[in-house]
């Protein structure tokens, strides 16, 4: 099986079943969740590393932090980075909250997601088997046009064999996935039925709790927080 096709078919298999999978949590007290550390030489798990580019997300919630990967994503980058200097992302509010699935955020008041280039032109989903979505993936959603804008979301599924089952593992081996992905994947827990449908563009390297706490807020039947969630600001900055 295609990668695609394997990725295809899972996202309508999760989708049939999200109406129960990822309903919002009604309790206002956020559970912490244990995330192991991943031990592995896939390039989300070995950065930030001195010099790269992170981004520096400062909510109501608290902050969390995400190494960037310019060179395998760049229009996203790009986009991205430029959107963070124009100060796009301060003051907007989080907008999607499915629990142990994502925390999305990225649209304007409008309801409608943005870019740098002249009159908001779209840019394609650049996929790529060095990046996947694993929990804490920052990644940047498609919108009506199947291409890719300002909205971001983090993939907050939870860690292990609680996200990522038997079924999928052996969708992945079938679909001819690198055992070392097939293993990260199996450690972090993650969205694998999300991988080649949109860009990953980082991964949060710190204040995962903060996305985890961001995950259980109660939501209205628009999977929206019913609680203001603001991002205060976002920075980019380099590691050290």
């Amino acid at each position: 099986m295609h990668k695609k096709q394997f990725a295809a078919l899972m996202l309508a298999a999760v989708l049939l079943l999200a109406g129960c999978s990822f309903g919002g949590s009604s309790g206002s007290t956020a559970v912490k969740i244990d995330r192991p550390a991943v031990e592995s030489a896939e390039l989300q798990f070995t950065h930030p590393a001195a010099g790269d580019t992170v981004a520096v997300f400062d909510t109501s919630a608290g902050v969390f932090k995400a190494v960037l990967f310019p060179q395998q994503a760049p229009q996203a980058y790009d986009n991205f980075v430029g959107l963070v200097q124009q100060g796009w992302y301060n003051g907007l509010t989080v907008t999607r909250v499915e629990k142990d699935f994502v925390v999305g955020a990225g649209q304007g008041a409008d309801g409608k997601g943005t870019t740098i280039w002249k009159d908001g032109a779209r840019y394609p989903v650049e996929a790529t088997d060095q990046l996947h979505h694993y929990s804490g993936a920052l990644c940047m959603g498609t919108d009506g046009s199947g291409d890719c804008a300002s909205v971001f979301y983090v993939v907050q599924t939870l860690p292990g064999d609680q996200s990522v089952t038997q079924e999928l593992v052996d969708g992945m081996n079938a679909a001819g996935y690198r055992p070392e992905v097939v293993s990260a994947y199996q450690t972090a827990g993650g969205a694998p039925y999300l991988d080649y449908t949109d860009t990953v563009l980082g991964q949060v390297y710190e204040g995962m709790e903060v996305v985890d706490a961001m995950g259980q807020s109660p939501v209205d039947e628009s999977q929206c927080p019913t609680q203001t969630i603001t991002i205060n600001s976002v920075t980019i900055e380099t590691y050290q």
